[in-house]
């Protein structure tokens, strides 16, 4: 098992790799309906409540905050992901690398919706629909899996 500091090494990258991937979906499903800064404002409703749930154009307050808890949220499952699975011999080989990555970002899921208070849910479902939610874990695990690769590849 890897140290923390060598979780958390990969998990910044990878985490950052999951985050703007992640986002830039959000951005475009947002722009599919005409306001593609809305779920990215959406996650920031943890601070300042159902405001950001209504708030359709970009803002220095909704939308980075929104990012940046999007981005801190994504540090904290890639630096989990990374301890878990990091150290692990297939993680090096793309399709157990998905693998994984899509595990974490099922449990991220999971968690996100079914453990988590609703004052601190992702927020963007407020945004979206199911398939497009769906899609933003995609990416999330694509993200993950690109991350944790570069990192090996070290």
């Amino acid at each position: 098992m890897p140290s923390w500091k060598q979780a958390f090494r990969e998990g910044l990258v990878s985490g950052s790799c999951a985050s703007l991937l992640s986002v830039a979906y959000l951005a475009w499903a947002g722009n599919r309906r005409g306001q593609p800064a809305a779920p990215v404002n959406a996650v920031s409703h943890w601070f300042f409540g159902d405001r950001s749930l209504r708030q359709d154009e970009p803002s220095l307050t909704y939308t980075l905050t929104g990012y940046l808890t999007h981005h801190a949220a994504a540090i904290f499952w890639g630096v989990l992901h990374a301890k878990l699975w990091g150290a692990r011999e297939e993680a090096k080989d793309p399709v157990p690398a998905v693998g994984g990555a899509v595990t974490a970002a099922a449990v991220a899921c999971f968690v996100d919706y079914q453990l988590t208070p609703k004052r601190l849910t992702p927020g963007f479902e407020h945004r979206l629909g199911r398939p497009e939610m769906a899609n933003v874990y995609a990416f999330f695990a694509l993200g993950l899996a690109i991350g944790s690769m570069l990192m090996k590849r070290r």
